[in-house]
């Protein structure tokens, strides 16, 4: 049985482990997170301190924009967006690996407290009962702080939370 988790696109890009779990994994990623790559993509600004480590990523995050791009892929993708709240078929990218990409939405229910990708996660793990995942602790704070009903994990406890039979 496999774990699912709601991501962002460039989560892939930035943390490798993410792409080698120790047990079957499904990211749940927000079209819109998608759409972000692009704008990575085209952006001069560093996304990394260090410089090789900025290029792996700029050239991870090609290597997403191509595979989505993928004739099947991308129309799978397209088939999602048709209608909010509509998953792609799983797209897989290894063996233990499978993206499924979620039309989602950003609800007003979460915007004072949270920037619309931030929302688009939340409302997605919660509409999904599955869990977060992300790589920014103040995002996390401020999940606990507002009391937001969803299972969220910092990417450091990754392999703790793929492991863990934890149900939402």
């Amino acid at each position: 049985m496999s774990r699912t988790f709601v991501i962002e696109a460039v989560m892939l890009a930035v943390h490798g482990q993410l792409l080698m779990p120790s047990r079957p994994v499904e990211y749940m990623i927000p079209y819109s997170t998608i759409q972000e790559l692009y704008e990575l993509q085209e952006t001069n600004e560093p996304l990394m301190m260090e410089s090789q480590e900025d290029e792996h990523v700029k050239g991870i995050i090609r290597e997403l924009i191509a595979f989505f791009e993928e004739p099947l892929n991308k129309k799978k993708i397209e088939r999602a967006l048709q209608v909010p709240w509509r998953k792609s078929p799983p797209l897989p990218i290894n063996e233990h690996v499978t993206l499924t990409i979620i039309y989602a939405l950003d609800q007003a229910e979460y915007g004072e407290l949270f920037d619309p990708i931030e929302t688009e996660l939340i409302v997605t793990a919660s509409r999904e009962q599955t869990a977060l995942l992300t790589d920014q602790l103040e995002f996390l704070d401020r999940l606990l702080d507002a009391s937001v009903p969803v299972e969220a994990y910092d990417v450091e406890d990754f392999e703790f939370a793929v492991e863990g039979d934890f149900q939402v």
